[in-house]
């Protein structure tokens, strides 16, 4: 009778994390950024029906990398508990730090159980508050830790070059036009230190927008408001909406 395998519970973690982080690295970044106004949400993504960007509740929003229908499924079960939360006890009660300690359990449930695979996943949840030292950014990784982010986040891809990129030109108080530009800089920049052009097309754009006199602060950048955006334009005022808003 031959003698069973042996892995270490140190290596057989190990192996999950390297499987985990191999399945997002291949997937398009997603960079996040706080600007004067509220955080906005840059995707490299051509499909227009499979969206890595989406609203969670009234302030709060999510984005992610790596398999579409398992971050897809946890973007669902945010806004379940989302909604249940907010109709048990009160819409306020609803907040990023809660939601990313729901998925935190989740995911770190399911990278720890022998019986399945490690979700291949990134997860990213802001909440924009009142002001911008009220908004507040978390990162999730596959593992279920959480990382409390400051001005601005990436992940996927070559996330670490992108996030090297924007820690060092990232700046508080920076317009809508000029952090959609900055983002867009730094996810065109490939691994090699080259740099590509990312037309609207290419791109999925959202923003929190504080200063939306209505409840839902989520809105989708879409169509020549983008455009006018990349461009080096400003975008209209809040009471304008553009089409596409989810």
């Amino acid at each position: 009778m031959s003698t069973p395998f042996y892995v270490s519970p140190q290596q057989a973690m190990a192996d999950r994390a390297e499987y985990a982080r191999k399945g997002i690295a291949r997937g398009r970044s997603v960079v996040v950024l706080q600007y004067n106004d509220g955080v906005i949400f840059v995707a490299e993504n051509p499909s227009r029906a499979l969206h890595k960007v989406s609203e969670i509740y009234d302030r709060i929003a999510f984005a992610a990398v790596g398999k579409y229908n398992e971050f897809e499924t946890l973007r669902i079960g945010g806004v379940r508990y989302a909604d249940l939360r907010g109709y048990t006890y009160d819409r306020e009660d609803v907040t990023a730090r809660g939601l990313a300690n729901v998925y935190a359990q989740t995911l770190g449930t399911i990278f720890s159980s022998a019986g399945e695979k490690p979700y291949e996943v990134e997860l990213i949840v802001a909440e924009v508050g009142a002001g911008p030292e009220d908004d507040q950014i978390y990162r999730l990784p596959h593992d279920g830790s959480i990382v409390d982010e400051h001005g601005s986040v990436a992940v996927g891809g070559n996330a670490d070059q992108i996030s090297s990129y924007l820690g060092q030109r990232h700046r508080d108080g920076m317009s809508l036009a000029e952090a959609l530009k900055l983002a867009v800089e730094s996810l065109a920049r490939d691994t090699n230190g080259g740099e590509r052009t990312l037309t609207a097309e290419q791109l999925e754009v959202a923003v929190l927008d504080r200063t939306r006199p209505q409840q839902r602060k989520f809105k989708r950048l879409l169509g020549s408001q983008l455009t006018r955006l990349l461009d080096g334009g400003e975008a209209p005022a809040s009471g304008e909406e553009s089409a596409g808003e989810s």
